[in-house]
């Protein structure tokens, strides 16, 4: 997933805007972006080690964007402490993140990898609540938000409990560790959403936020992918990596902050929540359909809480039951 979810999860729910159908259409679409995420990533960490694969992506995706920002006559940020600030985002909003969900997805089983990354992610809301309920005034901790931080936890639990219990088996650590990196990049991301809020202040326009914290995390990720990995020492990775580089920078974050920004200008941040919903979704039936990952009852039913969760989190569900309900005569 890429990281400006976290950005509207960190602002107050307000009322949602009605949706139209083609606002439904582009958030379908950006959840296959978001999902492809993982499904790029697993390809091409098949032969790209994690940390050049992030310098690949948020690189290739700076430059994207740049091209946006030229072709729809947008200047670019002016240099001075706006990117100072963008330098604090790119670390904590693409570079930590990134690097945590890329390298948890290599420790984990390849039968189902993607899949279970995709799951793991979804938990971004959860930590966002909880966070915030301490970093902010106005996102207090409600009932129903509580119980949905309850839901969310208990999907986790379901996924580590097995690993983490398994002392004895050591193939299961790698595995385990994986899955907490990943736990640790949705936790990163909301302070990455907390962070960006100061933006809109400053008077800085999405797209530019987005050219300018990608840019600033590959001038991060330049030094330290190449003294971890020494790329250039490595063997030139085959077309399908190569193409699954291009797809997850292109496709999943360039095109991906696109859509995202038109949602959000459009339909409002309380209804790109449902985002959220969609993207292990569509995540599972990539993998399933084009990498072979089967996943487990275990692996299912901790999805089912997290999303239960994450129904109570967004409240919309139970309003509707509510208002659905046969009232009292």
């Amino acid at each position: 997933m890429s990281s400006p979810l976290a950005a509207p999860l960190a602002a107050p729910l307000a009322a949602p805007l009605r949706m139209s159908g083609q606002d439904w259409l582009l958030l379908v679409a950006l959840s296959v972006l978001w999902g492809g995420t993982f499904f790029f990533a697993k390809i091409a960490l098949a032969e790209i080690p994690p940390m050049t694969l992030v310098f690949g992506r948020v690189s290739i995706a700076a430059v994207t964007l740049f091209i946006v920002l030229k072709a729809s006559g947008l200047a670019l940020p002016s240099f001075g402490k706006l990117w100072a600030a963008f330098f604090v985002l790119g670390l904590i909003n693409n570079v930590l993140p990134f690097n945590l969900i890329f390298w948890g997805q290599h420790q984990m089983p390849a039968e189902i990898a993607a899949s279970l990354a995709s799951i793991l992610n979804a938990t971004t809301p959860v930590f966002a609540v909880v966070i915030a309920h301490f970093l902010t005034l106005d996102e207090k901790l409600t009932p129903r938000r509580a119980l949905g931080v309850v839901f969310g936890f208990m999907g986790v639990f379901l996924l580590l409990a097995p690993r983490l219990l398994s002392a004895g088996a050591r193939a299961d650590v790698p595995a385990a560790l994986g899955m907490l990196a990943c736990l640790s990049a949705s936790c990163v991301y909301v302070f990455g959403g907390l962070y960006a809020r100061r933006f809109k202040a400053m008077g800085v326009a999405p797209m530019q936020l987005a050219f300018g914290q990608l840019a600033a995390s590959s001038l991060i990720m330049l030094p330290v992918a190449s003294f971890a990995d020494r790329p250039w020492t490595l063997p030139m990775p085959g077309l399908a990596p190569l193409a699954a580089l291009a797809g997850l920078a292109v496709i999943s974050t360039a095109l991906a902050f696109v859509l995202f920004f038109r949602i959000l200008a459009s339909a409002g941040t309380t209804n790109l929540l449902l985002v959220t919903f969609l993207i292990p979704v569509t995540a599972i039936l990539l993998g399933v359909a084009f990498l072979g990952e089967h996943l487990g009852f275990i692996h299912l039913a901790a999805m089912a809480l997290i999303g239960l969760g994450l129904a109570a989190i967004d409240g919309r569900v139970f309003t509707l039951l509510r208002r659905a309900a046969p009232q009292a005569p």
